[in-house]
């Protein structure tokens, strides 16, 4: 066989191991939990006395999406007591006067808006305005806290539904990763795989297993037992990282808590990435970030993407045009396994299946986004947002503890 008839084999050997043997990773139904085990899944378990919960939105320069997303945290159906905690990260926009405009024009939960100031050296402005969000917070004892960004939007009975799933099945960490937007070209082609490449490489089912083999979380939608948050001493302990949500689990994790991941059915973004631009520093700000700051890990994941997704459409092509069945036969078959595992995440989305084969060419703008964001990182740029730049950020000093099965 052709050296290209090999490459397709290996590609092919690596997408039947995918398909079967990382968790199901393409499979979407991994959604919140309504019942504990020995129950009907679709029963809803409700606690006998609802928890308090503080619900904290750090927001930097969110005055175009707040309008979207706050009244919806204002407006949640909760028996319990619940307030909501923004946390004015330095805005320039009038965030925090807005978010003040829209409680008293919409009412429901009562709304404070505090800001601490720049950070301090050390934090990430995120962590820095979680920090005193969470600690204003505790003052009110509350049992839960909703870790929610500014651009979330939460249908009304979205905390109900996450309180009770922790609450029924012993969670010390619930997390939904909210639907993105999807409506511009670049946003069909690219927010889907986002979320796919994203379960590749934390599977849902691994993170969600009693005895777990991987740990992650979504930022956007963090709800968290307020005592295993003080166990874990964050966000003080992560305070420098800047992917914060998979930091926040591992903490948790490392305190013993229980964490489940999945896809949110309640909960959306209205942040709009309607170009590639947009699309592309969101990704990049983050890539290198993710590989952590590696150059041996940044040529093994280019190397990976091009064998995995980009050698089974060059083999398909070029094996049909050379006459090497062997090459075209697993290149083709490779293709469509790949297509096949990408079809429950469109359709998630809500967008066409003809989507599906185009997913080498996304794949391939991540390879572009990742190379750029390592370039960034060796220029000094970093990891940039809302005008703060994280040059080289580096893992925040963290206490010593034993390290739970999935680390």
């Amino acid at each position: 066989m052709s050296t290209l008839a090999w490459f397709a084999l290996v590609s092919l050997a690596v997408w039947v191991w995918l398909l079967f043997g990382q968790g199901f990773f393409w499979r979407t139904d991994q959604r919140l939990p309504s019942a504990s085990r020995g129950q009907a899944r679709r029963a809803r378990v409700e606690p006998d006395r609802w928890p308090r919960v503080a619900i904290v939105v750090p927001a930097r320069d969110e005055a175009e999406v707040l309008p979207l997303s706050l009244p919806s945290l204002l407006a949640q159906d909760y028996p319990g007591v619940a307030e909501v905690i923004l946390v004015d990260d330095g805005s320039t926009d009038g965030t925090g006067g807005l978010a003040g405009e829209l409680a008293a024009s919409r009412g429901g939960l009562p709304l404070t808006v505090v800001a601490p100031g720049e950070p301090e050296p050390g934090w990430t402005g995120k962590l820095w305005a979680l920090r005193h969000g969470m600690a204003l917070a505790r003052t009110r004892e509350p049992g839960f806290l909703l870790l929610t960004d500014a651009d979330i939007a939460h249908e009304p009975d979205s905390l109900r539904l996450l309180v009770s799933a922790a609450e029924a099945n012993g969670l010390d960490l619930v997390s939904q990763m909210a639907r993105l937007r999807v409506e511009s070209l670049w946003e069909r082609l690219v927010v889907p795989a986002f979320v796919y490449f994203f379960a590749q490489l934390y599977p849902f089912r691994w993170i969600n297993r009693p005895r777990p083999l991987a740990t992650a979380a979504a930022g956007g939608c963090v709800l968290l037992r307020t005592e295993t948050a003080v166990a874990a001493g964050v966000p003080e302990v992560i305070r420098q990282a800047v992917i914060d949500d998979v930091s926040l689990a591992r903490a948790v994790r490392r305190a013993g808590g229980r964490i489940w991941l999945g896809l949110a059915e309640r909960v959306d973004s209205v942040r709009p990435y309607p170009g590639l631009g947009d699309l592309w520093r969101m990704v990049a700000r983050s890539a290198y970030a993710q590989l952590r700051h590696s150059p041996l890990l940044l040529l093994g994941t280019v190397a990976g993407l091009v064998l995995v997704y980009l050698v089974p459409p060059a083999a398909l092509a070029a094996g049909a045009a050379r006459g090497d069945g062997a090459a075209a036969w697993a290149g083709g078959a490779a293709w469509a396994v790949m297509a096949g595992t990408y079809v429950p995440m469109l359709r998630y989305y809500r967008q066409p299946l003809w989507l599906a084969p185009l997913l080498p060419f996304t794949a391939f703008l991540y390879l572009l986004m990742t190379v750029d964001s390592a370039v960034r990182h060796y220029r000094g740029v970093g990891a940039a947002w809302k005008g703060r730049t994280y040059a080289r950020p580096e893992a925040a000093p963290e206490r010593c503890r034993d390290v739970a099965p999935g680390e």
